[in-house]
This record gives structure tokens, C-alpha cells and sequence, in this order.
């Protein structure tokens, strides 16, 4: 099953994300996360641009406007982003909506359907506090 992603960035901007393969409809947040961790980090070493566009930051990178600038180009292990991922998501780093509805656990099940909407709402720390 093919997904559309969103990311959405506090406050409103919305950008659509590639699209993801999954194996199946029925899946979790984990390997929602997973399948599209594992994607565009594979998009990534296809070649080695110097902006890494994906939901999560690389070590040994510095956020810009749309991406992370890589201090040198290099391949990126999928396995490393997605345990940065998880770790984002269980510290609220970025919250999950499927069809509206927040997901709260990454093992929680999520039935997708054509046409499903998947966003990952990126939120940004306040300067300051």
C-alpha cells in the first residue's frame, strides 16, 4: 500500500513528504516511522546531496530552512535515523495524526485506507524557554 505524507511544521506550514511503500494497511507507528525512515534515507544515499530532507536531524549536520546541510556528504544509516526517530517521537519531538486522529504509542495499531492521511507535525522549541 502506497502512503502520501505531510509535514507540518507549528504553525500551519504544510509540505508533502514523499510517499511511502507499506507492506500492509494494518501497520503501527513504529513501522510507519520505520518504513518511512528507511525510504528516504535510501532516496538519500542514491546521491549524496549536501541537504538531507528527512524527519529527523543526522548527527554531524546543522538544520536550515528546508533540511538538514550536512557537514560532509555521506551515506546515512537508516537503522541509527530511525532509532532517532522512535526517540523523537516518545519525547514528543513530532507528533503523528492518521485520518485526524493522534497517535500515542508507537506500538499502537493503525488501520490505513486509501485515500488515509498521515501527518507528522513537526514541533519547533521556543527561543527563549
Amino acid at each position: 500500500m502506497t502512503v502520501h505524507l505531510f509535514d507540518e511544521v507549528i504553525p500551519g506550514q504544510l509540505a508533502p513528504a514523499e510517499s511511502v511503500l507499506l507492506p500492509r494497511a494494518s501497520t503501527t507507528a513504529r513501522d510507519l516511522i520505520r518504513s518511512r525512515v528507511q525510504q528516504e534515507v535510501e532516496r538519500h544515499n542514491q546521491s549524496l546531496p549536501e541537504v538531507f530532507c528527512g524527519l529527523v536531524q543526522p548527527e554531524e549536520s546543522e538544520r536550515i530552512l528546508n533540511g538538514f546541510r550536512m557537514k560532509s556528504r555521506r551515506p546515512l544509516d537508516w537503522k541509527a535515523q530511525f532509532e532517532r526517530a522512535c526517540a523523537g517521537f516518545e519525547r514528543n519531538g513530532f507528533l503523528l495524526l492518521v485520518d485526524g486522529r493522534q497517535i500515542g504509542e508507537l506500538d499502537e495499531p493503525i488501520d490505513l485506507r486509501i485515500g488515509s492521511e498521515v501527518r507528522f507535525l513537526k514541533l519547533v522549541p521556543l527561543v527563549g524557554g
